[in-house]
């Protein structure tokens, strides 16, 4: 069994800024540059929209549909460098509680979570466009065509698999392996969440980065924890032990001498 890799602070930040310019740290600089474009508008925040999933060929059903799976493919294309990223260091998405085995209590976990954040987002939305403080926004501008529903619903899935995978699982995952404290890796988490949501106003920034606090926290207790509960190397109580794991011959030449020479790293969850 392949044992994690122990990369140093330096490239693990160094790795995370790579990630993050080719997704969401990408998008939120194009958000914040948007949010710009929106305040010095001639008309108020709440008078103009922000349109989340529209046409990209109007009038032209076919290359629209098109233009729609190519942009979702795309974007959702980080999640497979992050995988990539994981195998490189001897773990996996799994590692940071992206699978399939318990789908049932996750099911169940998300449905509640939805429908709290559902709830109280939609009122908090309400009161941020009242105040003008927000763009109206419009969840879905496309054609009356037979593809819209699929097209939505895989858009909903593409963003909900990137930003948790990469915001929620593996920043938090690398930040924590770089030394950082649980709760300053949730609020880094939670800024950038809120970022790239800049586009929609102040209020899906503040929104955002409430909903991240949230996300990252359970994500830390649960997430975190089941992916631990699941890996070879935490114990019957579900703890994290250490490995030893035996040195490779011709490394660290000068402690030949010593034949029971091992390597202790710890095995991150």
């Amino acid at each position: 069994m392949l044992r994690p890799t122990c990369s140093p602070p330096r490239l693990i930040r160094a790795e995370i800024f790579v990630v993050l310019s080719v997704s969401l740290g990408a998008s939120a600089l194009v958000a914040f540059v948007r949010l710009i474009g929106a305040l010095t508008a001639p008309r108020e925040l709440k008078g103009q929209q922000a349109v989340l999933v529209g046409s990209m060929a109007p009038g032209r059903p076919w290359l629209d549909l098109t233009l729609q799976l190519v942009q979702i493919a795309v974007a959702v294309a980080p999640v497979g460098l992050v995988a990539y990223l994981m195998v490189r260091s001897n773990e996996s998405l799994r590692t940071i509680g992206a699978d399939f085995r318990r789908p049932g209590g996750d099911l169940l976990r998300g449905a509640a979570l939805a429908a709290a954040i559902g709830g109280s987002g939609l009122a908090f939305y309400l009161a941020v466009w009242a105040a003008g403080v927000n763009l109206t926004v419009v969840p879905g501008a496309l054609p009356e065509v037979w593809w819209q529903v699929p097209v939505l619903l895989l858009a909903a899935a593409q963003n909900g698999v990137l930003e948790e995978v990469v915001v929620a699982g593996y920043l938090l995952h690398r930040l924590g392996q770089a030394g950082w404290t649980p709760w300053k890796a949730v609020v880094v988490s939670s800024l950038l969440r809120g970022s790239y949501h800049l586009y929609q106003g102040f209020g899906g920034f503040v929104g955002n980065v409430v909903m991240g606090l949230v996300f990252g926290r359970l994500y830390q207790r649960w997430g975190a924890r089941d992916a631990a509960d699941r890996g070879p190397h935490a114990d019957r109580r579900g703890r994290l032990r250490r490995v030893r794991v035996p040195a490779r011959q011709g490394e660290l030449a000068a402690l030949r001498p010593l034949t029971r020479t091992t390597f202790c790293c710890w095995v991150g969850a």
